[in-house]
């Protein structure tokens, strides 16, 4: 197992909250082991810790309550939405109470005009798009899993198409938050700019529920492109493709989207969702645009491919084949699984400068292959970001000795190169150690925050630092 710290429990404080709150939410919350254990899941090796209890809570006033009675007693609070995250984000390292927001699921209000929406936390992103279908706009942030949008705010997700539109920090006008004494403050108003005083919205953007609890999000929406092209392109090796998105980048052609998958990547998505693609590394591009400049664009690829060795190029307009292919990418995950039956699937991402991006996809694959680790490689690289789900059979411990080394080995190779230990996963739990060769100092005012905000460290402990 990936190593967790265990932090001190507050037996009776734990014990006290959580007679109190059955008082105030009756069957809406739970301590029932199953349930428990769900909450303290976690999608990668590390142990599992689970809460005390669950909290299934309904509105903003309602958490503010909850987290009163915890601060009360110094219980820790941990936010939950749908429990997508990979870094341990929702263990209960010293227990306490899961505040579950799967039922803040209203979608408040849309500005069309104003190309924005206010939504609760629980709203996941793909409900919202199809709430948005008939206005013409959608939310571009796409990180492959149907997250919570409150969870992807708090891990500062990104995704496919942060290459064109950027990140969740580049996509919230203001946050509604739950503090940790109980106070409710809004961050911001819909203004697309503001410099009144701290950016306190992007302060909670990425701080992984150690601030506070996000209730509700004032989000930026972008018009549905009149057309969309997705193009595959296959390469001889996975330097040439890294080359590929690097000229394609540095020539400034707008893609919305451009991944990376290495050919044990493909192969696993051919078997898994029915496709025929040529098992060599492969480029998977979507451009946005009118039907002029989509066409444009596919075709100055096109070129840039030819350049370095690119082979069966081909683009469509189709909604039916665009929509196959991209479901297959993010089917990636559970694709890779198939590879080896029984295997635990260990993900770590990275992200780097775009000039040493085909560097380090390379020397990735080497240590791979000198560890003799089975670990397809994706990416979102068109911003340098790329992940390795590593296969490993955890009942063999020279097996789990050697993901431990790749993975310490690749986090320190990314801050290397000037680049970041995390591109998109979070710190959580399993990167915490990178984080100061990362930013150094920097780790001290992030602890000075964190203990300015919450003193008595009740919200989500053990997790960034």
């Amino acid at each position: 197992m990936g190593l967790v710290t265990t932090l001190p429990r507050n037996e009776t404080g734990i014990e006290t909250v959580v007679g109190v709150l059955k008082q105030q939410l009756g069957e809406r919350l739970q301590t029932s082991e199953a349930i428990r254990t769900q909450h303290g899941h976690t999608t990668t090796w590390l142990e599992n810790q689970a809460p005390d209890a669950v909290a299934f809570v309904q509105s903003t006033e309602e958490v503010a309550d909850i987290v009163k009675v915890c601060a009360t007693h110094k219980v820790p609070i941990i936010a939950f939405g749908t429990g997508s995250s990979l870094e341990g984000h929702v263990n209960a390292a010293a227990g306490g109470i899961s505040i579950d927001l799967s039922q803040m699921n209203g979608i408040l209000d849309v500005h069309p005009e104003d190309l924005d929406c206010v939504v609760q936390p629980g709203v996941t992103r793909k409900a919202l798009n199809e709430y948005l279908r008939d206005t013409g706009l959608f939310f571009p942030i796409d990180p492959g899993a149907d997250a919570s949008l409150g969870g992807m705010a708090a891990t500062r997700a990104s995704g496919t198409n942060a290459v064109r539109y950027g990140t969740m920090k580049d996509n919230i006008l203001s946050l509604k938050a739950v503090m940790p004494d109980g106070s409710i403050i809004q961050t911001g108003q819909r203004a697309k700019k503001s410099s009144a005083g701290y950016d306190l919205t992007r302060l909670l953007i990425g701080s992984e529920g150690t601030l506070g609890i996000i209730t509700e999000l004032t989000l930026k929406l972008h018009g549905i492109p009149e057309a969309m092209s997705s193009a595959t392109c296959s390469f001889p090796d996975l330097e040439s493709a890294c080359n590929a998105v690097i000229m394609t980048i540095q020539m400034g052609i707008p893609v919305a989207r451009i991944e990376l998958l290495d050919a044990l990547q493909v192969k696993a998505v051919n078997g898994f969702s029915k496709l025929s693609l040529p098992e060599e590394p492969l480029l998977l591009l979507e451009f946005h645009g009118s039907e002029a400049s989509v066409a444009e664009q596919s075709e100055s690829f096109g070129d840039i491919a030819d350049e370095f060795g690119g082979t069966g190029f081909s683009w469509t307009t189709s909604s039916e084949e665009r929509t196959k292919l991209w479901q297959a990418r993010h089917d990636a995950y559970w694709a890779s699984l198939s590879l080896r039956p029984g295997a635990v699937g260990i993900s770590t991402d990275v992200c780097v400068p775009i000039s040493r991006l085909a560097e380090c996809v390379a020397t990735t694959q080497a240590k791979l292959e000198e560890l003799g680790i089975m670990a397809p490689i994706v990416g979102h690289v068109g911003d340098g970001n790329f992940h390795t789900l590593l296969l490993i059979d955890m009942e063999d411990e020279n097996e789990v000795a050697a993901a431990h080394e790749f993975v310490s080995w690749l986090n320190e190779l990314a801050i290397s190169m000037e680049g970041t230990c995390t591109g998109e996963h979070g710190i959580g739990q399993g990167k915490r150690r990178y984080l100061e060769k990362e930013i150094g100092a920097g780790v001290d005012v992030i602890k000075a925050i964190k203990t300015a905000i919450d003193p008595d460290n009740i919200m989500n402990p053990g997790k960034i630092i």
